[in-house]
């Protein structure tokens, strides 16, 4: 009967297992150059220390999950500006093509120069979304730059599951 037991639980897992298949996801995403709502409090403590809030959109350049391709995206963020760095946390909100979202927790640094943005990085952690996205989970990071126009392009890359 042990051993039932744990032939079982052993194969349930690998259904599980199975189940959950870790998928990757490649993608390239144009940021707005300028927030569509920013504030900004300054702290008395040293020149160019502050605490932000922001939200913007960005567009998908490349890159889907599955066979759904993503579209667009809002970030909406928390930061602490010490001079031309920044440390930042948020959630990016994805629409997909199907019109399913997906949730995205990041945190991050930035460097900027004369106040404009010149690149970053974050880790990302998948936090859930809708629809058929409703349990992804997942994790990975982006590469960000600034272009000429003074929008920015962040590649990001990771790996995501959804529980079937």
């Amino acid at each position: 009967m042990r051993n039932c037991v744990v032939v079982v639980c052993l194969l349930v897992f690998c259904i599980i297992t199975l189940a959950e298949e870790q998928n990757k996801i490649s993608s390239q995403w144009k940021c707005d150059g300028k927030p569509s709502d920013q504030h900004s409090i300054a702290v008395p403590d040293r020149e160019g220390h502050s605490y932000s809030i922001a939200q913007g959109n960005c567009t998908a350049e490349k890159g889907s999950m599955g066979d759904t391709k993503e579209q667009e995206g809002t970030f909406t963020e928390f930061g602490e500006v010490r001079g031309g760095a920044v440390q930042n946390h948020g959630l990016f909100v994805e629409t997909l093509a199907s019109g399913d979202k997906v949730f995205l927790q990041y945190h991050g640094t930035q460097t900027w120069k004369e106040g404009k943005f010149e690149s970053g990085a974050n880790k990302w952690t998948l936090a859930g979304g809708t629809g058929k996205f409703k349990a992804v989970k997942g994790e990975g990071g982006c590469k960000g730059k600034s272009n000429l126009d003074g929008s920015s392009t962040w590649n990001c890359e990771g790996t995501y599951s959804v529980a079937n």
